[in-house]
């Protein structure tokens, strides 16, 4: 089948380096579809504040495969004293929505942003017609889903409809967090990881002197870069899963554990991808709040902030479960089971904000898309409701189990198929394959070429 357009739903990093890609690789032409008002940012890169800072060294935060001083190049022409540190992430959405303006520029005849939310899509011939939710339809040959990461889901013990309209932030990049909070609040961060770091610094940002306490299963939050990039050899590890963990013991005893994790950075798609499912299951029940910590790390001057202001009582880090939340005067009741201990223990906090991770599983996603590909069996979840189930080469997968190759998807909601595939360095991989696919550029070569 010939392919003359792409749509691409979503407008984010994922889907506006998509459609990058396919005109790099000379592809068919693009429309990318984006409901907010600006493409190529993304919530990561458009809600941030200064103080937030990207998780990764500049000097691997090209968003072209073949030419990892992209960014760098663009960083010294610009902001130069940034080159080689961890930029601020407003800063790197600059870059993406640059990389994206010159691409339209360029090939204006072959590249359209529409600005709407696609709300449903159905198979017409062999192509697609996506309707949008001013009544628009747009037809292609093929589609790329980009979702992003969806919202967190509302944690267990939450009834946010029975809680006061400011005491429950179900999505923190919504407003301002910090609006009507004074010295004397104490303001509860549901989840310990990188969100909660963000919003820790937001709060901080915005004058709020109070207390944050930050509540998770087991209390785990982000390490830090060393100063310094630490070297790492080519340390190819064992494919099973006991003997990676043994594996990574000992190479952290001799090299450190930043190198030791960085080492098997490179393999770990492969290692998830060679897993049986029994494994993947035991990973993720195990370890896998292990691996975050120390696989998504955070910038040395941030980590620096975070540690003066656990010093200072400012902000505590509690391991436990969350029980039940009542409201309780001005603020909130929270009850919790403290971490290997059967007594409650009560809160009362002013606000809680909910920074559970982004969501996975697309039987619990309230998008309006979504939820109509799933009833016409158009997508399926992956078998650990991680996200949309894909092939290795990114075909989404039907209820009737048959990929469909002019249907594809990309970024974190392929992670049950990748489980790397969070980061700029996985997704412009995946982008970048995907666009060769839709291009019928197979003979090129792999990344760097």
């Amino acid at each position: 089948m010939t392919t003359d357009h792409v749509a691409i739903i979503g407008g984010g990093f994922s889907g506006a380096l998509q459609a990058i890609n396919l005109l790099r690789h000379q592809g068919p032409r693009a429309t990318l579809i984006e409901r907010r008002g600006v493409a190529g940012r993304g919530v990561a890169y458009s809600a941030a504040h200064p103080d937030h800072l990207l998780n990764v060294r500049t000097g691997n935060m090209s968003a072209l495969p073949q030419d990892p001083g992209h960014f760098e190049r663009w960083l010294e022409r610009r902001h130069p004293g940034l080159v080689g540190g961890f930029a601020p992430r407003l800063i790197y959405g600059d870059y993406l929505a640059e990389l994206l303006a010159q691409a339209r520029a360029l090939a204006p005849d072959r590249l359209r942003v529409v600005q709407g939310e696609a709300v449903d899509l159905v198979a017409v011939g062999e192509g697609w017609q996506i309707a949008l939710a001013d009544g628009a339809r747009i037809e292609a040959d093929a589609v790329v889903l980009a979702p992003g990461n969806l919202p967190p889901h509302i944690p267990g013990g939450i009834d946010a409809a029975a809680l006061p309209a400011d005491a429950f932030v179900a999505e923190p990049w919504g407003g301002d967090i910090a609006a009507g909070l004074s010295a004397d609040d104490v303001v509860l961060v549901i989840g310990s990881g990188l969100t909660m770091i963000d919003i820790a610094l937001l709060l901080d940002a915005r004058g709020f002197a109070g207390r944050i306490v930050a509540l998770s299963r087991r209390g785990l939050s982000p390490r830090a870069h060393a100063a310094v990039a630490p070297s790492t050899l080519d340390m190819r590890p064992p494919p099973n899963a006991v003997a990676l963990l043994r594996h990574m013991r000992v190479r952290s005893r001799a090299v450190g554990w930043r190198a030791a994790v960085d080492e098997v950075r490179p393999y770990t798609e492969g290692l998830w991808i060679a897993a049986d499912m029994a494994e993947r299951r035991r990973f993720l029940r195990h370890l896998r709040a292990w691996w975050d910590v120390h696989r998504h790390r955070i910038a040395p001057q941030v980590a620096e902030r975070i540690a003066s202001m656990r010093a200072a009582g400012r902000l505590e880090i509690v391991a436990g479960k969350l029980a039940e939340v009542a409201a309780s005067g001005n603020g909130l009741r929270v009850r919790y089971r403290p971490r290997g201990q059967d007594a409650l223990e009560t809160l009362t906090v002013r606000r809680i904000i909910n920074a559970s991770g982004p969501q996975g599983d697309l039987l619990r996603s309230e998008e309006p898309l979504l939820r109509r590909l799933i009833g016409r069996g158009l997508i399926r979840p992956d078998p650990l409701h991680l996200g949309i189930e894909v092939t290795q080469q990114s075909e989404v997968i039907g209820a009737d189990g048959a990929p469909r190759p002019n249907l594809l998807a990309v970024g974190p909601m392929t992670r049950g198929t990748f489980w790397e595939i969070v980061a700029v360095p996985d997704i412009r991989r995946q982008t970048w394959a995907v666009a060769r696919k839709l291009s019928n550029a197979h003979w090129v070569g792999g990344e760097g070429l």
